[in-house]
């Protein structure tokens, strides 16, 4: 297994387990966003203070998701997020869902920045970009 990039483990609950105690397919998108959460917090980014500050929120303009194995019910995930292409205003994101060693699903997000007051796009803040 490689290295993992910004992990965040996630326990999984009943609540994310369909009927057969396997994990909702798009419940992987709430472990995703999650990480990424972290991962912003990690680098001094809240996205509260962002939007207050900068008037700018981070949007999700398009995803790619690949299942590779289950995750169940009680399973500890290891969730991760790393950047694979930074433009002016969006950045593409690689994420991925492991468990012991077991790579379970693979995200590519597409994130874009945006005014909160308007949801334009507007270019990420050089002091955001510098922290990424």
């Amino acid at each position: 297994m490689a290295e993992l990039c910004n992990p965040l483990e996630i326990r999984v609950y009943w609540e994310d387990t369909d009927a057969g105690g396997v994990v909702y397919y798009a419940n992987y998108l709430k472990f995703f966003e999650r990480a990424r959460t972290e991962w912003l917090r990690k680098r001094g980014l809240e996205q509260g203070e962002l939007k207050a500050r900068e008037d700018c929120i981070f949007v999700v303009a398009d995803v790619h998701l690949q299942y590779l194995a289950p995750a169940r019910l009680d399973d500890l995930l290891t969730v991760t997020v790393e950047i694979t292409e930074q433009g002016l205003a969006s950045m593409q994101l690689l994420q991925q869902a492991w468990r012991d060693g077991t790579l379970l699903a693979v995200g590519r997000v597409r994130i874009g920045c945006v005014r909160a007051s308007t949801l334009r796009p507007c270019r990420i803040p050089a002091q955001v970009g510098q922290l990424l």
